[in-house]
C-alpha cells in the first residue's frame, strides 16, 4: 500500500496491484480509495508475479512479505520493497504511522480444520454455511475456503469489519466443514 501510494503521489502512477487470495480485504479496498486496479491470484508469489506481466503491471505482493516491484527486480526482494518504503518516507516527509493512512486492515480470523482426505467444499451444508456468513457481513468483508496445498487441512478465513462476528462465523463454518469431513 505505502508502494504504491507513493508512486502515486510523486506522478510515478500505479497501473496496478496484484495480491492473493488472502491479501486482506483492506488492501482492496485501499487500492480502490486509490483508484488503483488490484486483482487477486491463487497463493504463492509465481501467481502474483504471472498476473504482473499479463497485466504490464509493476507492483504486487502476498502476506508473506514478498514484495514485487516489477520494474525493479523480477521476484520478491525483501530490500528492494524496504528501499521502496523508505523512499516513500523521504520523498514525503512523513514517518510509516503517517504512510499508512488509507490501509485499515480488517479484522480476520482463520481457523484450520484437519480433514483425513479431500472434502467436497461445494457440498450443500458447507455452501450454505459460507452464504450464511456472507449475508451476515453485508458486503462489508469476505469468506474464503481453501484447501492447503501441503497439509491435509482446510483453511476457513473470514474477514469483516466486526472481530467478534468475524471469529464467530469462521468457527460456525469450520464445525460445519468439520463435519462434512467426517
Amino acid at each position: 500500500f505505502i508502494i504504491a501510494k507513493s508512486r502515486q503521489g510523486r506522478g510515478a502512477g500505479c497501473n496496478g496491484v496484484a495480491g492473493t487470495l488472502m491479501s486482506n480485504f483492506g488492501l482492496e479496498r485501499a487500492m480502490t480509495e486509490l483508484g488503483v486496479p488490484f486483482v487477486r491470484t491463487a497463493v504463492g508469489d509465481r501467481y502474483v508475479i504471472e498476473a504482473m506481466r499479463e497485466r504490464r503491471w509493476n507492483l504486487g505482493g502476498e502476506n508473506s512479505g514478498h514484495i514485487v516491484c516489477g520494474d525493479l527486480t523480477t521476484t520478491g526482494d525483501g530490500i528492494v520493497a524496504a528501499l521502496q518504503v523508505l523512499k516513500a518516507m523521504c520523498d514525503s516527509g512523513a514517518d510509516l504511522h503517517d504512510l499508512k493512512d488509507g490501509m485499515h486492515k480488517l479484522p480476520q480470523s482463520l481457523v484450520n480444520v484437519r480433514v483425513a482426505e479431500k472434502i467436497d467444499l461445494q457440498h450443500q451444508s458447507i455452501t450454505g454455511a459460507v452464504r450464511d456468513a456472507e449475508q451476515k457481513l453485508a458486503g462489508n468483508g469476505r469468506v474464503l475456503l481453501r484447501p492447503s496445498g501441503t497439509e491435509p487441512i482446510v483453511r476457513v478465513m473470514v474477514e469483516g469489519e466486526d472481530v467478534s462476528l468475524v471469529e464467530t462465523l469462521a468457527q460456525d463454518i469450520a464445525e460445519v466443514v468439520e463435519a462434512g469431513a467426517s
